[in-house]
């Protein structure tokens, strides 16, 4: 594993509390049971002082819920498109410090559900209660790391996730076992990630006769947590079959290529998410 610069956090400089609110992953999929559109991107790519006209601009377009990646330098479960994004990110200086006083920003002009993911390491770095915490008090809503352990969840985050008012999002795949899914059906708060595929992130332009078995095996359990698709979605094809049988679909891949080649972020964001919705 990799490692990322971590600076002090003075939280008190700025304190936007989750704490007293209804939690906004929570109020989405109360209010919304269907096509739910999460698009993630990574802090700091292109440019460090992207995320947030990015975050504005995707809740202008119509996106429910974004994902913002915490850059690590070993990103081991993403492709090579949000490898690259990390690569640069850490370049331009991101750091889980800045991430933190620009998700505050964010919050200033949005409302839209704000979940944070990223890998296990840079959070131990940070501490693990000053890290949840923290998220808490700047506005972030949700937290995903797919290597986080069960067992480390349940003896060092669980209690502090739930105090702090935060959802935390587990991720299973075509390989995990029924009892597995209903395990971390238990454990996840907001939702379950349904990842399609146990290959890296990437962009698919259609799901295969399995991974629709799959998500149907899925959505056939009649979990307590709604579910959303990941991994291969990337166009207004993939997005209706995902949304077919969950209540929604996550885009990162295909969203962080339009930014690598974006002369007008605004503009071209706007298009891109109506094309996957399929707007005229």
């Amino acid at each position: 594993m990799g490692e990322i610069l971590i600076q002090d956090f003075k939280i008190q400089d700025f304190k936007l509390k989750n704490l007293s609110s209804v939690n906004r992953v929570h109020k989405l999929f109360k209010q919304k049971k269907s096509e739910i559109l999460s698009v993630f991107f990574t802090a700091g790519y292109p440019t460090l002082d992207s995320t947030t006209k990015i975050a504005k601009s995707l809740e202008d377009a119509g996106v429910d819920m974004i994902e913002i990646g915490i850059p690590f330098s070993d990103p081991i479960a993403d492709g090579p498109v949000i490898q690259q994004s990390n690569k640069r990110a850490l370049e331009n200086g991101m750091n889980l410090n800045l991430l933190l006083k620009q998700v505050h920003e964010i919050r200033k002009s949005t409302n839209i559900p704000i979940i944070l993911m990223g890998y296990l390491n840079p959070v131990l770095q940070y501490g693990v209660g000053k890290f949840i915490k923290d998220l808490s008090e700047a506005g972030v809503d949700g937290l995903i790391l797919p290597d986080l352990p069960i067992d480390e969840y349940k003896e060092n985050f669980k209690n502090q996730v739930e105090t702090n008012n935060l959802t935390c999002s587990f991720l299973i795949a075509p390989t995990t076992s029924e009892g597995r899914m209903k395990e971390i059906d238990q454990l996840s708060s907001g939702f379950i990630y349904a990842v399609s595929s146990t290959s890296t992130t990437g962009v698919q332009k259609s799901f295969n006769h399995v991974q629709e078995e799959y998500f149907n095996k899925v959505k056939s359990l009649n979990l307590n947590n709604p579910f959303m698709v990941g991994f291969g979605v990337s166009n207004k094809e993939t997005f209706k079959v995902a949304t077919r049988y969950g209540a929604g679909a996550i885009i990162g891949s295909a969203f962080i290529g339009l930014l690598s080649k974006s002369g007008n972020l605004e503009v071209d964001i706007k298009r891109f998410i109506k094309s996957i919705k399929g707007i005229e």
